[in-house]
């Protein structure tokens, strides 16, 4: 995709994820007011803010995880959790919530992506094998397959779980903080990998603290501070004037 194509947020085609004024409560504690956020196919959106600006939230929300009073989230013109039933989403978590010690090997860490996809025998079959085998050549852990997931480094953990996330072969991922403590050849590697699946039409959203590496990477960014403040090209978000309207370094 050419680079002035990532200077234009949102697409003509209709919205693949849409948001609308989404309102999020825990408790007495107010994590997303009104939020309103589409995107369209092919297109890899960033949330930008804060920790606490909601960016997780909207992920939640769009996952179908959380509920919005009021608000509306349509996943392909669908409720998420429809979505989520059919495969369509993966999320990639900022940590997951695994036993690094428990006997599991990277491939069936991410022949689990393939579980919507099994049938009611849930048996892998030569088609399951063979998209696992691409996922994990992809994110280049072939050589390391069949090591126990928690003997791989950070980098090369999230690495496993992008894989499981392709081999779901899912049209919407999800991913928080997917840069944060790993490697530069991990960060280059997803990075190379999500613009490569956005291109073939995947359409991609990332909560990122990593501001340098959105040019060149996402076609839009999202800054959120409470709910979405600005949605426009990573150029126009990423202006001093606007990070300091969700960052608090300026009136």
């Amino acid at each position: 995709m050419a680079g002035t194509d990532r200077d234009e947020a949102g697409s003509t085609a209709d919205p693949v994820i849409e948001v609308r004024d989404a309102s999020v409560r825990y408790g007495q504690v107010r994590a997303l007011t009104a939020a309103t956020l589409s995107v369209g196919p092919g297109r890899i959106c960033a949330l930008v803010g804060m920790n606490g600006s909601g960016k997780s939230t909207l992920m939640k929300v769009m996952l179908g995880l959380v509920r919005t009073h009021p608000g509306r989230v349509l996943i392909n013109g669908a409720p998420p959790s429809s979505a989520r039933r059919r495969g369509l989403i993966a999320y990639v978590p900022q940590r997951e919530d695994v036993d690094w010690s428990f006997p599991t090997t990277v491939r069936e860490v991410v022949m689990t992506g393939r579980y919507a996809h099994l049938g009611p025998t849930r048996r892998a079959r030569t088609r399951d094998h063979r998209i696992v085998d691409e996922a994990l050549g992809r994110v280049d852990l072939t050589e390391l397959a069949g090591r126990q997931i928690g003997r791989l480094s950070g980098g090369q953990r999230k690495r496993a779980f992008v894989a499981r996330a392709i081999a779901q072969q899912a049209e919407v991922l999800l991913l928080d903080e997917p840069f944060a403590g790993v490697d530069d050849l991990s960060q280059r590697t997803v990075s190379r990998l999500l613009r490569s699946l956005a291109d073939d039409g995947a359409t991609i959203v990332i909560a990122t603290h990593d501001l340098p590496a959105l040019p060149s990477l996402a076609d839009e960014a999202a800054l959120l501070a409470g709910t979405v403040v600005m949605h426009d090209s990573v150029h126009q978000v990423i202006r001093p004037e606007n990070l300091a309207r969700a960052f608090g370094l300026g009136e």
